[in-house]
């Protein structure tokens, strides 16, 4: 397994997947303003004492003045009067916060909401109000292990977002804890679900990483399918199909995954076209597609200046070959129409694939499937939905590719990625 890993070229990265920083800290302002500027205003419920009734008005006519340093130096004198209560104190530490955010004292306005917390007078709202701003701060300040404290308190308290369950998530992740980043994931990848929201890649990524660092190939590959499934881009195809590629003997698995590279744009190497070609041309009835294969990997500028001459002469042995084919179409036709079984016709729709004349592709192959007796149900049920989805059909290849369960000794890992690129088809 850890060898299997290693001999992937592209290194996975999830570079910058920071989600949040300062950003997320939606100003400790506004989670402070309003409830900060009116808490000794309150009409109801407890009251500020009389001993500190006007240094509290004074600080807070300062603060809505928008004179922060003055607003605090009232405060701070209403704080060393003697004989404060429990709510005293935690007015005091909620306007000292909503000053100290707005001076970008943001340490101090931590301070300051964990000391509100702790009198014990604040109400659920206030407390789930302070908890958040903990949070913001604790975050973008890179206090890790106490955002994540902060975070299971909003998640216990039922007051957290998709954006706490991610920010525990990566947490977790800068501190290289990989167990607890993959299991917040996969909570946060649930909660956005059952909220009816799209999972963030991120969260993807953070599982990704973290398996690819712990050599884990069923994991890598594994998130490398969500990540799919989810995006559908061609790197996390082309990463899938590189980890798929590394270790396949059989040459017909090789060339089911390089038309699944193809067919999703995920060939970047021109290694790989030539190899996929040479495949195809190896087939008697194939030298058509080997042809656009080679094609395409010149067009792209993927292949090299070192495999030209050796690419020149591929090419010129297959169009020869395909150009023979061509004229033999109608000869093709006709045998296929009298033989038994449904070999020759699917062999035929191949064929029409390689030129791309997909309709007839269809036709050919629909009528060998119909015969029965072909030998590759697997080739057949491929080409047949490759087609289908050139010509737009897309219902239609969506139930050929699911005929490949169908098929016995069919290579479970390509019909895993068959299944899969169904999956994207739009």
């Amino acid at each position: 397994m850890m060898q299997s890993i290693k001999n992937v070229r592209h290194r996975i990265s999830i570079g910058g997947t920071r989600i949040l920083g300062m950003g997320l800290f939606v100003g400790c302002a506004a989670l402070a303003g309003t409830h900060a500027a009116t808490a000794a205003d309150a009409p109801k419920g407890p009251q500020i004492s009389r001993s500190i009734a006007k240094e509290v008005s004074d600080g807070q006519k300062a603060l809505q003045a928008n004179q922060f340093a003055e607003g605090l130096k009232h405060l701070q004198a209403a704080e060393a009067v003697s004989g404060l209560t429990a709510y005293d104190h935690k007015s005091i530490d909620d306007l000292k916060a909503f000053a100290y955010v707005k001076l970008n004292n943001l340490k101090a306005a931590q301070e300051s909401y964990e000391a509100a917390i702790e009198t014990g007078a604040a109400n659920s709202e206030e407390t789930t109000r302070f908890t958040k701003a903990i949070f913001s701060i604790a975050y973008s300040s890179q206090q890790y292990p106490k955002a994540i404290e902060y975070g299971k308190k909003l998640v216990d308290a039922n007051a957290a977002n998709g954006d706490t369950y991610q920010i525990v998530t990566q947490s977790y992740y800068l501190q290289k804890d990989c167990k607890n980043a993959v299991a917040w994931a996969d909570k946060s990848i649930s909660y956005a679900r059952k909220e009816g929201e799209t999972p963030k890649e991120n969260l993807y990524l953070f599982k990704l990483q973290c398996a690819f660092d712990a050599s884990d190939t069923p994991a890598t590959i594994a998130a490398l399918e969500d990540l799919i499934r989810l995006t559908g881009k061609t790197d996390y195809w082309n990463k899938l199909l590189r980890f798929e590629l590394q270790d396949e003997k059989v040459d017909a698995n090789i060339l089911m995954i390089y038309r699944v590279m193809y067919n999703t744009d995920s060939m970047s190497s021109g290694a790989n076209y030539v190899e996929m070609a040479q495949l195809l041309g190896d087939a008697p009835a194939l030298p058509g597609e080997a042809e656009a294969v080679l094609e395409k990997g010149a067009a792209k500028g993927a292949i090299g200046a070192d495999q030209k001459d050796r690419v020149g002469r591929l090419q010129t042995a297959l169009k020869t070959r395909a150009e023979t084919d061509k004229k033999d179409l109608t000869q093709f036709q006709a045998e296929a129409a009298k033989s038994a079984s449904g070999e020759l016709f699917v062999k035929l729709g191949e064929v029409y694939y390689g030129f791309g004349d997909y309709q007839n592709t269809v036709n050919s192959i629909t009528s060998g499937l119909l015969k029965g007796q072909v030998k590759h149900l697997d080739e057949a049920y491929v080409y047949l939905g490759l087609a289908q989805a050139q010509l737009h059909n897309i219902a239609e290849a969506k139930k050929s590719f699911n005929q490949l369960k169908t098929v016995t000794n069919i290579n479970p890992k390509v019909l895993k990625l068959w299944e899969l690129y169904a999956e994207r088809l739009s």
